[in-house]
């Protein structure tokens, strides 16, 4: 299997059966022994050919004449592979993209298919002005160009205006770094950064997580002996800020509603310095394996994970919490371009029904936070009707409540005037981000 027909396998797991990218990527590099040059191009032909979206299928009708739900799907997905190569990757030259998408034509499907295959992709290059990006800034222009839902386009134009809706697609088309944050029940940042350029990572520190690491260049994340010893974790800096917020005591009882896989309760947990408890609750047993996991390695034995709805946590744990984090279910608009399949995985709808479940989820989290404690609620979304707007719909409900300032809390000076935090991915530079802090009055 060379690297072309495994970044198929992928594309077909993705497109036909629904899987995951970042899922789908990993199963097959544990499967196959691959180089490192291997693993950098699969993973840029299937994350790229993802991203690119509908962009491909409205290059690849100008090329072809029949109904493109009248070709074989994987014929299709060879057609993604060799249209993203061809006019997406500089390095790749065009004759080479077109001969191995002819050679995985013959392989997956037929002599035909190949011929047709051929065909499209030799039209392709000579024809390079059939397929010439429209230039102007109509939402339909926008999504073509910038690679997004016409619809998603649509309503960033419509809550930010139009050149903020631009400037939000081309970062989400940006290439996001690794992230990990020093687990400091075991490392300070400074020795963490020695041994990842032992481990021939080329490093900086984040300027807003005091915790964080920006990795400019790494190895495979499972031979990265740092990762592995439990000596970091996995973690965006906008995501770090949240532990921060909630400022958590040594012996504080939290409950983090929504806490799978573990990033920000096991950086909670850090900030207690390994003492007090953390209940850790969602509703799926696997993701509660993927918290457990995560504390084993970092040394951690203070979260106590749990089968929970959030819709009933104030049920389970009446007045009983220090402090509660409601990292609540959201439609990840913030982090488009660290999961390149999510933009085409979204819906309108899914924008209307998501606030609703918020209030809820941060309703019966309210029940359970003792008199004078703490609530903060966080995103990783762009939204307002998922973020500020919620929060003002709780205050008009929960006189007991007052929402306090954020920004005494972050280790960054953010330009924000509002109580809340706000990051917008193409002004602050990092993924989009919400987060409030509410106290109970005492």
């Amino acid at each position: 299997m060379n690297a072309r027909a495994i970044a198929l396998n992928i594309l077909n797991e993705i497109y036909q059966q629904k899987a995951y990218a970042n899922i789908s990527l990993s199963r097959h590099f544990q499967k196959y022994e691959i180089t490192e040059q291997d693993r950098r191009f699969i993973t840029e032909l299937v994350y790229g050919t993802v991203k690119s979206g509908d962009t491909l299928l409205w290059i690849l009708k100008k090329f072809v004449n029949r109904p493109l739900n009248k070709i074989e799907p994987t014929v299709i997905n060879i057609l993604r592979l060799g249209i993203y190569q061809i006019v997406f990757m500089d390095k790749v030259p065009a004759s080479a993209a077109c001969n191995e998408a002819v050679n995985l034509a013959k392989k997956f499907s037929n002599q035909g298919s190949a011929k047709f295959v051929n065909g499209v992709l030799r039209n392709l290059i000579r024809q390079p002005e059939k397929y010439a990006m429209p230039t102007g800034n109509k939402a339909i222009e926008v999504a073509v160009r910038e690679q997004h839902p016409v619809w998603l386009v649509k309503k960033f134009i419509h809550t930010f205006g139009s050149e903020a809706a631009l400037k939000l697609c081309q970062f989400n088309n940006t290439n996001a770094p690794l992230v990990l944050r020093t687990n400091t029940l075991k490392i300070t940042r400074p020795e963490l950064i020695k041994e990842l350029e032992q481990n021939e990572c080329t490093v900086i520190p984040s300027k807003i997580a005091p915790e964080g690491i920006i990795c400019q260049s790494h190895a495979s994340l499972n031979k990265l002996k740092p990762l592995q010893n439990g000596m970091a974790q996995v973690q965006d800096e906008s995501s770090m800020l949240v532990a921060h917020v909630l400022n958590p005591q040594k012996g504080d009882f939290i409950i983090d509603t929504c806490s799978a896989p573990g990033g920000k309760t096991t950086h909670i947990a850090a900030l207690m310095n390994n003492e007090g408890t953390i209940i850790a609750g969602d509703i799926y047993e696997h993701k509660l394996k993927l918290i457990n996991e995560n504390a084993h390695r970092l040394g951690i034995n203070i979260i106590k994970t749990q089968l929970l709805d959030a819709r009933e946590v104030g049920n389970f744990y009446p007045n009983k919490a220090d402090k509660i984090l409601v990292d609540a279910p959201c439609s990840g608009l913030g982090v488009l371009r660290r999961k390149p399949d999510s933009r085409w995985n979204k819906t309108e709808d899914l924008l209307s029904e998501l606030p609703a479940l918020q209030l809820e989820i941060l309703n019966s989290a309210a029940l359970a936070v003792k008199k004078g404690g703490v609530l903060v609620y966080s995103t990783c979304t762009i939204m307002p009707e998922e973020n500020q707007n919620v929060i003002d719909e709780f205050l008009k409900t929960h006189a007991d409540f007052k929402l306090d300032d954020v920004h005494k809390f972050l280790p960054f000076k953010h330009k924000d005037k509002t109580k809340t935090l706000q990051l917008m991915p193409h002004i602050d530079h990092i993924d989009g981000f919400f987060i409030a802090r509410l106290i109970r009055n005492a």
